[in-house]
């Protein structure tokens, strides 16, 4: 249930409001914008008489909402929702782009690329300890050696790190990574996106390969419901029946989602393609269909990659996606970092 208030509401009769609704066992979302207060009422609202509620001096309308996700959903917050990574800002006219390895391998690789990648323009370092693979001969990930690895490089050049997180069990190895990454794999593990939910970090969401838009919003409430409302969402590609890309990225799901929710959203056309050639020309189109911002995989060899070589960029070829984002970001408001 949505309560929007009168402008400039008395504060006190507010705050009565608040109580109130509190009383009854819900939830409390308060968006104050410049024009309105949005009350937003989380949680068994039968129990409201709105008509009550309408009466009171303060109250300028009353509706229920009908979507199933509430404090990720717009009518509860109008306006972006802007989530800030160490100064670096995702949201509203901030386009960020992160970028790295698919997988950590060892010092030396992930030191150089965090290199060449800050110097292109990009913004936040990403590499994979965890890695989860379709088959167990794969590999699997440096693990905590790899986070331990990340974090030198942050150190080293300044960028905050990304990196996924697989089980609610590694929450404390990850104190020092600045955005935890929710894998397609894990969107719907419940339990992991409550316990991330009780933390104040930044939380990546990616989609499921097999994820509805609304099925994905939900997974978010699920972290924004526990009080951690830094969610970004990430659309990665969905499984279809096209067999000449790994998926089929879904780039109508960004002004969707624009229109739906109040989070930022960015794209990953590294893994949506799994091709390198495709990269490029997929992440202008994200930028022009209003992503805020971009997470791509780059390797100094992407040949000798030991996970998803084919689908990495070289550092030259990052720079070159970094250079004709950036003359187009101006065409759709946006800027860079």
């Amino acid at each position: 249930m949505i309560v929007v208030l009168k402008k400039n509401p008395e504060k006190k009769q507010m705050q009565n409001l608040i109580s109130w609704v509190e009383n009854l066992g819900l939830k409390v979302h308060l968006s104050e914008g410049t024009n309105s207060t949005i009350v937003g009422l989380v949680g068994d609202t039968s129990k409201v008489d709105i008509e009550l509620v309408r009466t009171l001096d303060i109250v300028e309308s009353v509706t229920r909402v009908q979507e199933p996700y509430k404090n990720a959903n717009r009518k509860f917050h109008p306006q972006d929702t802007v989530v800030d990574v160490s100064g670096h800002k995702f949201g509203g006219v901030n386009f960020q782009i992160i970028a790295g390895p698919c997988s950590v391998e060892s010092e030396k690789q992930l030191i150089g690329i965090a290199e060449a990648v800050k110097k292109a323009g990009a913004t936040l370092l990403r590499g994979g300890a965890f890695k989860p693979r379709t088959s167990p001969y794969s590999f699997q990930g440096m693990g905590v050696d790899g986070l331990k690895l990340l974090k030198k490089a942050k150190a080293e050049t300044g960028m905050p790190i990304v990196s996924e997180i697989m089980s609610e069990e590694h929450i404390d190895d990850f104190e020092d990574v600045d955005v935890l990454q929710v894998g397609a794999r894990n969107m719907q593990n419940f339990d992991l996106l409550k316990k991330l939910g009780k933390l104040k970090k930044p939380i990546l969401l990616k989609r499921g390969i097999a994820a509805t838009i609304e099925e994905w919003l939900m997974s978010a409430e699920y972290i924004m419901s526990e009080g951690n409302p830094n969610v970004i969402l990430c659309e990665r590609g969905i499984r279809t029946y096209e067999t000449y890309t790994r998926n089929t990225l879904d780039l109508s799901a960004i002004p969707v989602l624009k229109e739906r929710t109040h989070l930022p959203v960015i794209v990953d056309p590294s893994h949506a393609l799994g091709i390198s050639r495709f990269v490029k020309p997929m992440s202008l189109a994200a930028v022009g269909a209003g992503a805020d911002g971009l997470i791509i995989e780059v390797h100094n060899d992407p040949t000798h990659a030991l996970c998803d070589g084919a689908q990495s960029l070289r550092p030259e070829q990052f720079e070159d996606v970094v250079k004709s984002v950036e003359r187009m970001l101006p065409v759709v408001g946006k800027e860079l970092g």
